[in-house]
C-alpha cells in the first residue's frame, strides 16, 4: 500500500475491485480484504517509516518491490511484494515480510546495550 495518502484512496486508484492478496495469514479479496491486512500491519507498526529497496521492477504484468520498515514498536528487514498488473490496476499481490518486536524500545535502551535487541514477531506477512 501506498506510504503517503490514505489506504482507500491507493486501493481506489491502484487496485482492481476484485484484487486477491495472498501472505500466510490467507487469501483476502477485493478492497476491504486488502484494506484489513494494510490495517493489521500499521497496528503493528504504527506510524512505520517505509523504504524501498529496489526499484519497482514491471515486466508487462508481473512486479516486484523490496522494502523495509521501522517504527517506535518494531521493524520488517525482509518486506517483499509481488504484484500482477493487468490494465493498469493491481489484480494479484503477495506479501512477505517479518516483523521484529524491539525487546527493549529505542527510546528506552537499557544502560550498557550498545545495539537494540529485536523479538521476531511473525504477523503472517512472512
Amino acid at each position: 500500500m501506498s506510504q503517503a495518502g490514505s489506504v482507500e484512496e491507493d486501493l481506489r486508484r491502484n487496485y482492481a475491485e476484485d484484487v486477491v492478496v495472498l501472505c500466510t495469514l490467507g487469501v483476502s479479496r477485493g478492497h476491504a480484504g486488502a484494506k484489513e491486512l494494510a490495517q493489521r500491519l500499521q497496528q503493528e507498526l504504527p506510524d512505520a517509516r517505509f523504504a524501498y529497496r529496489t526499484v519497482l521492477l514491471v515486466d508487462g504484468e508481473p512486479a516486484f518491490l523490496e522494502w523495509t520498515a521501522e517504527s517506535a514498536a518494531g521493524r520488517v528487514r525482509d518486506g517483499a511484494d509481488s504484484f500482477l498488473i493487468r490494465d493498469g490496476r493491481i489484480t494479484g499481490q503477495t506479501i512477505h515480510c517479518t516483523i521484529e518486536r524491539w525487546q527493549h524500545p529505542p527510546h528506552r535502551k537499557p544502560k550498557g546495550l550498545r545495539r537494540r535487541w529485536f523479538q521476531p514477531f511473525r504477523l503472517g506477512f512472512r
